[in-house]
């Protein structure tokens, strides 16, 4: 992974390969952001007209990369663009790092100003800066050969300028950068993973590995195991694999912890649709179906490694779901874990059944809340599209606070409702209840079917990541092709901030 260090505010003084800085889009054109006269004046003043020279506005994600004269310490600089001037955020700010990181590639050593910028808090602005500047570095190369022959790497070192580089708050903003890009680059590099190279043993081999690295405990439940304890939905999505399934519990404690969350990720390490089966076409992305686990997964790890009094269980119930002779049928009944029965109409609808087991073993634990994470529908999609994620929960507050956390984390979501004349749909006539329901509404459909499954009283929400889990248009900001990391900032910031209350 890229080394991060932070340096002084003269930084454009310092002998790098690349120095990233920023440009706002003002009324008359590119208005160079805070920290970086000297960079304007080793251009004699004029880098702002010749931004604008080159048809460089200042647009968002808009980058621009020019010879350095040799008053500067680069070889070159990269001008990376920060929208409106009057509306940068830090969210703003993590995406040009990362944008700009990326137009570096292929360089030892960069440097930013970025962190700089007056009109974000000083804080804010470092995290941020240091956040992006570390997942835009972010490539995945394990199953390359012959194609790694002159392909750009990432930037090898990044140095961040700030104005107080050796303060306890620099360093701790530092640290956390390096965490969360650590575990964001777990889930990427485990969603990329071709299925055939990752199955449901194969997971929870990863997440017994990674989590007892980080200082938590691990408990894999096998296909036998699973078996006796009657977990009857994970069985039956993966009854139709040679790849048997597993329930994994991954356990972080604090000794001053008074809050406990219990994190449940959708772990379908491949969706055919089983006999439901989905076009071609539409299984192409679907070794990112696992990405609610692999998220839980690394959230654990980042929080465990920075200490957060708070106490977490990790729930990753994974299988795949394939068919064959074997496989459930539309029209059978699944007897889930405690004994609920459920109608499968649809096979496709499978991570609904994998949660529906692990969100009632979680639940027995008596945590103060549990959430979900999952690639569910497509629905997601369709509703919001593929870059916001959407959170339905039973409990306002808790809704309310995981959308603060998403936030200040930079990842984007929004708030759905679960409407009680949705609960009707999934009347069944030979069971408890059935795995579909109304055609419309899909996403909300697959949330209150989930609310089946919560204990009596414990706040939960649901996340549907179908179509922010992975990118599958170019990269952008911080976010590379292929796997995104979403929720793990997200969690971790959760995590946080019960820590504090």
């Amino acid at each position: 992974m890229t080394s991060l260090s932070l340096a002084g505010p003269d930084v454009a003084a310092a002998k790098t390969d690349v120095l990233v800085v920023g440009a706002a889009k003002g009324p008359k054109g590119p208005v160079l952001a805070a920290g970086n006269a000297a960079v304007d004046k080793a251009f004699g003043g004029r880098l702002g007209r010749t931004l604008g020279d080159v048809g460089f506005v200042g647009n968002e994600d808009e980058c621009v990369r020019l010879p350095a004269p040799g008053d500067l310490g680069a070889s070159s600089v990269v001008v990376v663009g920060l929208g409106d001037a009057g509306n940068v955020t830090a969210e703003t700010l993590r995406r040009a790092a990362g944008a700009g990181v990326r137009a570096a590639a292929g360089v030892r050593r960069a440097a930013t100003t970025l962190a700089l910028h007056t009109g974000v808090d000083a804080g804010a602005a470092l995290r941020a800066v240091a956040e992006g500047a570390l997942l835009g570095a972010y490539d995945f190369t394990r199953f390359r050969n012959a194609s790694l022959t002159g392909r750009k790497g990432p930037v090898q070192s990044m140095v961040v300028a700030t104005n107080d580089p050796k303060g306890r708050a620099a360093t701790n903003a530092a640290k956390r950068a390096e965490t969360v890009a650590a575990a964001t680059a777990l889930t990427r590099d485990l969603v990329n993973t071709p299925p055939g190279d990752l199955h449901p043993a194969d997971l929870a081999d990863v997440a017994r590995t990674e989590a007892t690295k980080a200082g938590c405990t691990v408990d894999v439940m096998d296909e036998k195991a699973l078996r006796k304890g009657g977990y009857g939905g994970i069985l039956g999505v993966g009854q139709g694999s040679a790849n048997p399934p597993r329930l994994v519990r991954i356990g972080y404690t604090h000794p001053k912890a008074k809050r406990t969350i219990a994190l449940v990720g959708k772990g379908v390490t491949f969706d055919s649709g089983g006999i439901s089966i989905k076009p071609s076409a539409s299984m192409e992305a679907m070794k990112s179906d696992m990405a609610g686990a692999a998220s839980v997964v690394a959230a654990l790890t980042a929080i465990a490694r920075l200490g957060v009094k708070v106490n977490v269980t990790g729930w990753v119930p994974t299988a795949e779901n394939m068919p064959s002779g074997a496989a459930i049928r539309p029209g059978d009944v699944l007897t889930m874990y405690k004994g609920k029965r459920v109608e499968v109409l649809n096979t496709d609808a499978e991570g609904r059944l994998i949660l529906g087991d692990a969100i009632t073993r979680a639940g027995e634990e008596k945590p103060d809340m549990i959430v979900d994470v999952a690639t569910l529908t497509g629905a997601q999609i369709v509703a919001l599209g593929m870059r916001t994620s959407g959170l339905m929960s039973n409990d306002d507050d808790l809704r309310s606070r995981i959308a603060a956390a998403a936030e200040v984390a930079g990842e984007q979501l929004w708030p759905m409702p679960l409407p009680g004349e949705l609960r009707k749909s999934i009347d069944s006539d030979v069971a408890d209840i059935v795995n579909t329901g109304d055609r419309y509404g899909g996403m909300l459909v697959a949330g209150v079917f989930l609310r089946e499954f919560v204990p009596e009283g414990m706040p939960w929400a649901h996340l549907d990541i179908a179509g922010p889990a992975f990118n599958t248009n170019d990269a952008w900001g911080y976010t590379p092709k292929g796997g995104t990391g979403v929720p793990v900032r997200t969690f971790l910031q959760l995590a946080e901030d019960e820590a504090a209350r």
